[in-house]
């Protein structure tokens, strides 16, 4: 039965390419078991294509069914095609049902690398009856076989993250070592690497599609120890490496003598003393016999400060530390506004608080009259520091380092220090009177020091008529003198100048002429006594320099031999196993706490001998470095007491006051903490050092000291022992020399401060500061403050007035006198007559308050003989003036309202100022005129 169903069948009549359609009048019914006879047809199997990365596969032939129940609804249609393969990517769809066209297409994206072929079986269903396909009809099973096609899209990666390979100078390599890339590209054609290349430019070395690396001439290893190129690869579909290999090369030396083992650059922390240069250094002979070896160490200083690392503290500390004698002047001193003389030349201070000054041929100074030594005597010292170097021109001019010649009138050089062709001349004329035969005048050095363009100390000891140059401690003799006749006396004052020599007569224009060129630095003149060698060493002594660690365990047959500065060390010995072993031993010192940090540059040369030969091989010379590290920067504190208040007696007292008692200086540095790397950002521990200063200023802060008033004052007796001196002004104290910090605390703690007539008001500020290594390193700002504090028996008196009667009842007044005796023009004994009147007021008014309260007891019988009416006691605020002596009785005089209120005003304004002010100023009692003509209105009996 076909039940309701009609169908609408097309027949499909082939005649060539003409179809047509035909349609049967749907009261046609037919069974669809009768309609659907035919399974759907595909090919039996498929070869497809698909690129990675993409999701349509090209199959060969296309996926087509066919169905001969065609042109028959749902029948003749296909419905699907399903896929039977184990969890094959792909997924095929029905385009057109009706023409039965599919695709096969992927579920996702396919990865050649992960699978480059996959196989799996395909079925085309029809719709059967309806369109859910019911009772559909499948087709044989068809075979798809898949390939995936790859892409280029994986760099070469190289196998090793770098290469590494040593060579022997001097031989052409067919291969070095072989590098290796590999791609991750599935395919042949992207997966094999076609090419590599060295990017590095200019190299001697080339490379194969191998990998092969090839030196392309010979290397030299004195030329170069180490190569490190960088090489790259390409896929055979171009596509180059992301990140190219590096490749070290090393090049051993054919055996070569010299020195192996020892490190370009030693660092040296500041306060280790005596550090190794080469602890692991040896001399390769190449197994020759030699009979001697000779090696020379030297330690190249010259860029630092004055030629090497000294202290840097003023020419007086260092006089005082090296025990020079006294009385020399310094030429060449800071500009200051009491030194001005060198304001306007140029300076490079630059460097570890070193003064040094710059000539250039333009500048000269003239020094202050007050400043000249008047009399140099036959025995005096000019020491001074100098860098120069080779004047230009063929007849170079005369430079000037000091002259004293003619102010006016005449062009006479008494005396003059000066360079001429890289010679030092010494000129001094004497005086007719003091010699009237020929004599010496003229000393003449030729050094190599003169014109090296390095720093140099030198000396020039006067003991007329011999005349001795130290030049780094070094003494010369003159090798030219020359006589002349003495200077006959005038009355022409005469000039001493720095860096030039005054021309003041037989010109139109005084002027300065023979200019200097080149640094100056410490130029001082004593006169009246000569330096000692010692004396002269200590000044220039270097802190840094070669040593040797362990001297005592040096082999006894290497013989060796420093210079002065310690700056050169020569050994030289037989065996090579014990100069190894002294070589090792060569160290760097630094014996300054505070050193210059920096480069110091080394030099090692070496010269040996061969049996039977002059010499037999050659040891290249060695360049390394010191590096003196930065020091750990001290922080110099200063505490104590900041205010001070005593009574004027104790400032006229003859010991005056002491200001800074209880002074303590300290100095503190911030050191890594050696626990920082286990905590995040731990900051340094501070910790306290010991070191010397060079100088302590008490600075006045205000009105200078008044002389003959006041001044500060330290007894000589507390320097004694001591590396220190001292120089005071009415602007303040200055205590310099190199000492330690706790003998600079007991000389300030002595330092005492006299007011002999103070004044109104007086408080006097004043301001302590330390420094290290001429001020490199400074302390904090060490503020005091001394006032003047009330008599303590005046303040006693005063509380027994407040607490006994209140202010209203009484009004304390002054004398004239004791107004006069409180001003600075008093002297020091009336003083004691003051304290002594102000004692007895005090108990005066005392007793003058208990009389009047026996008096109130007997108020009948004082009313009797009173002369005023109003004589009895109230509250009102009256002004009672007290005789408590006389036997008479109490005389109270009245005052109009006006009065009244005007001296309640002035007892008022004195007792609070008394209650606020309890520890003022002794001069703050004297008040207002007024005081005093109340008092000239009463009388005190006795």
């Amino acid at each position: 039965s076909f039940g309701s169903a009609w169908c609408h069948i097309p027949f499909i009549l082939m005649s060539g390419l003409t179809v047509t359609s035909i349609s049967l009048t749907s009261h046609t019914l037919l069974p669809v078991s009768a309609v659907n006879k035919h399974k759907p047809w595909i090919e039996t199997s498929y070869h497809g294509v698909i690129t990675e990365n993409t999701d349509i596969v090209l199959l060969d032939p296309p996926l087509v069914a066919l169905d001969k129940d065609a042109p028959i609804p749902y029948a003749g249609e296909i419905c699907a095609f399903n896929i039977h393969g184990l969890e094959a990517p792909f997924k095929a769809v029905v385009l057109n049902g009706t023409s039965g066209e599919g695709q096969l297409r992927a579920r996702g994206l396919v990865d050649c690398e992960l699978q480059k072929e996959y196989t799996f079986i395909i079925q085309a269903h029809d719709c059967g009856s309806g369109p859910g396909g019911t009772e559909g009809k499948k087709s044989h099973k068809a075979v798809v076989h898949i390939q995936v096609n790859d892409v280029n899209e994986f760099a070469p990666v190289f196998r090793e993250p770098q290469y590494h390979a040593a060579v022997t100078e001097g031989k052409i390599y067919d291969s070095i070592l072989q590098v290796e890339a590999t791609d991750q590209d599935c395919s042949p054609q992207y997966s094999q690497i076609c090419n590599y290349q060295i990017t590095t430019t200019t190299t001697p070395f080339a490379i194969d599609r191998n990998g092969n690396i090839r030196n392309t001439e010979k290397l030299s290893y004195d030329r170069q120890q180490q190569f490190e190129i960088q090489v790259t690869a390409w896929d055979c579909g171009q596509k180059r490496a992301l990140h190219s290999v590096p490749v070290r090369i090393d090049v051993k030396p054919v055996c070569k003598p010299g020195w192996q083992g020892w490190n370009k650059r030693v660092d040296y922390e500041p306060g280790t003393g005596s550090k190794q240069l080469f602890p692991k250094m040896h001399l390769e002979t190449c197994g020759g016999p030699l009979s001697s070896v000779r090696t020379t160490v030297e330690l190249q200083t010259s860029h630092i400060g004055k030629g090497c690392d000294r202290e840097t503290y003023s020419e007086k500390s260092l006089q005082k530390l090296c025990g020079a004698s006294s009385g020399s002047t310094d030429l060449l001193p800071a500009p200051s506004a009491a030194t001005n003389w060198t304001a306007s030349l140029v300076t490079d201070s630059g460097r570890d608080s070193d003064l040094i000054f710059r000539f250039d041929g333009r500048q000269a100074a003239k020094i202050p009259d007050w400043v000249v030594p008047q009399n140099l005597t036959d025995q005096f010292t000019i020491a001074t520091w100098m860098k120069h170097g080779p004047s230009p021109g063929l007849r170079a001019e005369k430079e000037t380092l000091l002259c004293n010649s003619d102010k006016t009138e005449m062009n006479r050089h008494h005396y003059s220090l000066y360079v001429h062709n890289c010679r030092l001349v010494f000129l001094l004329r004497r005086d007719f009177t003091q010699v009237d035969t020929f004599r010496p005048a003229e000393f003449h050095w030729k050094l190599e020091q003169i014109c090296d363009k390095e720093w140099h100390y030198y000396v020039i000891n006067v003991e007329f008529p011999v005349v001795t140059l130290y030049v780094d401690g070094v003494t010369y003799d003159p090798y030219l003198v020359t006589d002349d006749w003495p200077i006959h006396p005038s009355q022409i004052d005469v000039q001493l100048t720095v860096g030039a020599c005054w021309q003041g007569g037989e010109v139109t224009k005084p002027r300065f002429t023979q200019y200097f060129r080149g640094s100056l630095s410490g130029l001082t003149i004593r006169p009246g006594k000569i330096e000692s060698q010692k004396v002269i060493s200590c000044l220039q002594a270097c802190k840094e320099g070669l040593d040797i660690n362990s001297l005592e365990s040096l082999d006894k047959n290497i013989k060796f031999h420093f210079n002065p500065a310690q700056s050169i060390l020569v050994m030289e010995g037989e065996d090579l196993e014990n100069m190894n072993a002294a070589v090792r031993k060569v160290s760097y010192i630094n014996s300054r706490q505070f050193p210059t940090p920096g480069i110091r540059r080394l030099r090692i040369s070496t010269t040996v001998q061969c049996f039977g030969e002059d010499t037999c091989i050659t040891i290249p010379d060695i360049d390394a470095v010191v590096m003196v590290l930065q020091p750990s920067e001290p922080r110099i504190t200063i505490t104590g007491v900041e205010r001070l208040s005593r009574p004027a007696s104790d400032l006229r007292a003859a010991g005056g006051i002491a200001l800074f008692q209880d002074l303590h200086i300290i100095s503190t540095v911030t050191r890594a903490d050696a626990t920082a790397h286990h905590t995040a950002r731990r900051p340094g521990v501070l910790e306290e050092i010991i070191h010397n200063l060079d100088y302590c200023d008490v600075l006045v802060l205000g009105e200078e000291l008044r002389p003959g008033q006041e001044s500060l004052q330290l007894q000589r007796s507390a320097l004694l022992g001591k590396h220190l001196d001292a120089t005071n002004s009415t602007s303040g104290m200055s205590i310099y020399g190199v000492d330690s910090m706790s003998n600079y605390e007991q000389v300030i703690r002595q330092v005492r401060y006299y007011n002999w007539q103070p004044g109104p008001l007086l408080e006097r500020r004043f301001r302590l500061t330390c420094s290290e290594l001429n001020g490199r390193y400074t302390s904090n700002e060490f503020n005091l403050e001394v006032s003047v504090s009330v008599l303590h028996s005046l303040q006693a008196g005063e509380h027994v007035n407040h607490m006994i009667a209140p202010p209203q009842y009484m009004q304390v007044v002054h004398h004239p006198s004791m107004i006069h005796g409180l001003y600075p023009s008093v002297p020091s004994a009336a003083t004691v007559v003051i304290v002594m009147c102000i004692a007895a007021l005090v108990v005066v008014v005392v007793l003058g308050i208990y009389r009047i309260h026996l008096t109130h007891q007997q108020e009948v019988k004082l009313a009797e003989t009173a002369k005023e009416a109003d004589a009895t006691w109230n509250d009102s605020a009256l002004t009672i003036t007290v005789n408590p002596m006389e036997v008479g009785g109490l005389e109270e005089e009245e005052e109009d309202d006006e009065e009244e209120d005007e001296e309640d005003d002035i007892t008022s304004a004195e007792s609070d100022d008394s209650e606020e002010e309890v520890d003022v100023q002794l001069p703050r009692m004297q008040r207002s005129s007024k005081k005093g003509q109340n008092w000239d209105k009463t009388t005190i009996s006795y």
